[in-house]
This record gives C-alpha cells, structure tokens and sequence, in this order.
C-alpha cells in the first residue's frame, strides 16, 4: 500500500491508519464496478477505457461506502477515483434548498472549476445537479444555485465559510464529503475552516481524503475524521515520475531574460513559473512585445480572468503561461511537456508540485530550472530533498544546447499589443536583480533603474510647477 517515493511518507506512518476490515481488491475495467448504467455509456461516450491505478484501487472500497485516504501525486486521476463514486451513490436523491448531499472541498478557484468540469458529463447523466462555491466570483449567484437546490457543491473552504456564516449553505444532510489537494488546503492556512465544515456534515457520513502526502496537519484530519479508512497509495511522487526528465540550466544573469524569452518562443506549450505577481506581469508584457503569445496568472487577477487566461492557454491562442505558484496545484493542461521555473523554488514541495502540470496521465515531459551560478549549491540541496537527480548544463540564449534541451528558438520581434518591439537585454555585466524582485529588471539590461526614473519625473514636475508659478 505504501509507495516508497512519496514524500513524508513511511510504513510507520502507515500503520496506524491500516484496517483490519475486509476491503475490495483493485478491478481491471469499469464494467467490473456497480457503476450506474448512465456512468459506464458516459466513460465509453468520452474515451475513458480503463482505471487509472488509483482509481482501480480506491474506486470498489469508494462505491461500497468506506472511508478513502488515496494518495498519489496529482495527475493520476483522483478526481473520477472520488467523483464516481461520490456521484454515483447521491444518484436519485434530491436535496432541498440550502442543503446539499455531497460535498467536494478544494483549495483554490481553478481546481474547483476543473473539477466541476471533470464531472459535470458523469453529472447530468445522473440528473443531479452541481454548483460551484468559490471567491472572486458573485456570492449573491452562488447563494442563489444552493437556495434552488444543489445535490453536489464543489467549494474553496473560505467561500463555502462566508455563505455558512450567511445562512444560505447547511450542511447537515451531507453524507459524502472529499478533500482534494487536503495537504496545500492546510499548507495555505485553510486547516481551521476544514475542520469547521468536517465538524458540521453529518457525523455518519463517507469521507474521503485525497493528498500527495501525510504530514502534519493532513495527518490530523486523517486520525480525527476518517473512520477505518482503506489506505490506498499507487503512484510516485511527481519526480520519481519516469516519463519526467530534470534540468538544471546553470545561466549567466543578464542573460536570463533572453534564455527564457528564447524558450518561450518554442513551438509548443509551456508554462512559466515566477515568485511575484510583479515579476508575472513584468516578464508577460516582455514577452508579448517580443511576439511571444503569453498571458499572466496570478491571485491579482480577477476570476473571470483568470477563468479566461486558463481556457485559452488550454484551447486557444496562448502558449505561455506566465504565473505564480496558484498553478502549482490542480491545473491540469493536456500535452503540456514544459515546466520552466524562471525563478527556483525554495521548498522541495513546490518544485514537486510545479513539476507535476507537465508528465500527466502517463504522458512525457520536462522540467527546466534556470539557476544563476551561486544558486547552484542549494538547488543541488532541494533536489536532493526532493529525490530528483537533474541533469545540470551551462547554457547561453541563442546556443544548440539550449535549444536541444528545451525547443527555444528566436522570437518574432512583432509586438502583439502594439507599440515598439522589445528591446533584446544586453548581455552585460550589469547587477541583475532577477525576475523574482519587485526591483526594475532592466538594470541588468544596461537600461536605467526605476528609481532613478521617478527622480528624474520629480525633478522636471516641479521645475513645470516653478514655471507656472512664475518662479
């Protein structure tokens, strides 16, 4: 049951949570499982012919009511490992307003959103009907969904905590409740409205809990609130995935920008990974100026752009996303092969996590760290945390390497907003601050800073207000 690969696992940790009740051994196919007839012509309608590994294993004990603690890095199909089974047994129930029967618990806004998606063919076959809770979108519609009557909600915990604190959700009638992604719930602060809604749905009821590790906190609610849970663990962690290769691209700092504005330019997908919302939309409107179709993700943005950024990533006209780490979790793009993190993370979980949107489904992939050379010491150190063995190179914008390893080529220079084309960064030996910093790049660029720009505009504003005055 236990994968040695997953990080903050151990057999001890196992232990205490195995159960010595009778649990359904794996099946090979969905016929195999009591499924719904509507399920199994839904599967066949849309392609999916065979369980994933953790939906083999998690989906018979799933469907006969038992508590589920599935762990497997994400990627691997646990949505329809907990979303059939959640579905399939509120089947020909109805709820009443304000009360749901299943609930479906994320942390952040995309996940829910693609969860809703993931399941909602599978839903209307059922006749149930999902809403969808989550900020930054109009609480007075989502209030509404829930007053007219929901089987499903799918909800980020604060969200879900304000229209409990409105009256317009209870959950007492919910006797299926999931936690998807419950470590990042907890590493994002989110542990005390957990247990607030764990507290409140009906004590009877099937939990299942979902997580690419057990530690701390996820731990907690696992010894609290699942009750002799079958404890499933089937797939690696993200950098013990086998159809995943790691580099480490050692680079000189002024000429970061152009390596990546160079592996941007590649045909193909890629997503681009920064620490700033600053630094997102910095490099994004570099990028675009330089003709590269990029667009920025972050938690500045509104949701409906957010919402727009992602489906024309996944299906439109944009090939690069530029974002922060609220990509990092759940965001599931097909044929996406580049991860490049522009700016290195500083936790092994992170790099994990990030790695974890390219290689999904038992498709290939790769993941690019740029590193100056004095961060080579402790990116070795993290990947070593990690369990990741890189293939470490020095590169330059414009040499073979850099292209071999990651398809960069030169960009069209054609700005897509307008405008005058990006300036190509000189390759100086100017202070490069990094993209990561809320400092001007462009000192490293041979340009001048911010700092000495807003002077200069202080200077001349108040010689003008001199000259009005007469002075």
């Amino acid at each position: 049951m236990n994968h040695p690969d997953l990080p903050g696992t151990s057999h001890s940790d196992l232990a205490p949570l195995m159960t010595t009740a009778p649990t359904v051994p794996p099946v090979a196919s969905f016929a195999a499982l009591e499924l719904p007839a509507e399920v199994l012509r839904t599967l066949s309608e849309l392609g999916v012919r065979e369980p994933f590994p953790i939906q083999a294993a998690t989906l018979p004990n799933a469907l006969a009511g038992r508590d589920v603690l599935g762990r497997g890095r994400t990627g691997s199909g646990k949505t329809l490992a907990f979303g059939l089974p959640l579905l399939a047994r509120t089947a020909g129930r109805r709820a009443e307003p304000k009360q749901p029967l299943a609930l479906i618990l994320v942390p952040t806004r995309e996940l829910a959103q693609q969860v809703t998606e993931a399941l909602a063919p599978y839903a209307e076959a059922l006749r149930l009907r999902m809403a969808t809770v989550v900020g930054g979108m109009s609480i007075g519609r989502q209030a509404a969904a829930l007053r007219h009557g929901a089987e499903v909600v799918v909800a980020t915990p604060g969200r879900l905590h304000d229209l409990i604190e409105r009256r317009a959700c209870r959950l007492g009638r919910v006797g299926i409740t999931v936690l998807d992604e419950a470590d990042q719930m907890c590493d994002m602060g989110f542990l005390p409205q957990v247990t607030e809604v764990l507290d409140q749905v009906h004590p009877d009821g099937q939990r299942m809990l979902f997580s690419a590790t057990l530690d701390r906190d996820v731990d907690h609610l696992v010894r609290r609130y699942l009750h002799e849970p079958v404890v499933h663990s089937v797939d690696p962690s993200a950098g013990a995935v086998t159809t995943m290769d790691h580099h480490v691209l050692v680079v000189h700092g002024p000429d970061r920008y152009a390596v990546t504005t160079e592996i941007a330019a590649r045909d193909g997908r890629v997503l681009l990974f920064l620490d700033t919302k600053h630094a997102v939309d910095q490099l994004t409107r570099h990028l675009r100026a330089s003709g590269v179709p990029a667009a920025a993700l972050h938690s500045g943005k509104s949701q409906p752009q957010r919402t727009r950024t992602l489906a024309q990533f996944k299906n439109g006209p944009i090939t690069v996303l530029v974002a922060t780490n609220v990509a990092a979790r759940g965001l599931h793009v097909d044929d996406l092969d580049l991860v490049v993190n522009v700016d290195p993370p500083t936790d092994p979980k992170d790099y994990v996590h990030r790695a974890g949107r390219t290689a999904r489904a038992g498709e290939s992939g790769s993941v690019v760290t740029l590193v100056l050379a004095g961060q080579r010491r402790e990116m070795s150190r993290l990947m070593a945390e990690a369990g990741i063995e890189p293939t470490i190179t020095k590169v330059r914008s414009g040499e073979a390497e850099l292209s071999r390893i990651t398809g960069a080529k030169a960009p069209s220079g054609i700005p897509l907003d307008g405008g005058p084309a990006a300036p190509r960064p000189k390759n100086t030996n100017a202070p490069f601050r990094g993209l990561g910093t809320s400092k001007d790049t462009s000192r490293g660029a041979g340009g001048k800073s911010r700092k000495a720009g807003e002077a200069r505009k202080l200077a001349e504003a108040r010689k003008a207000a001199r000259v009005r005055r007469g002075g």
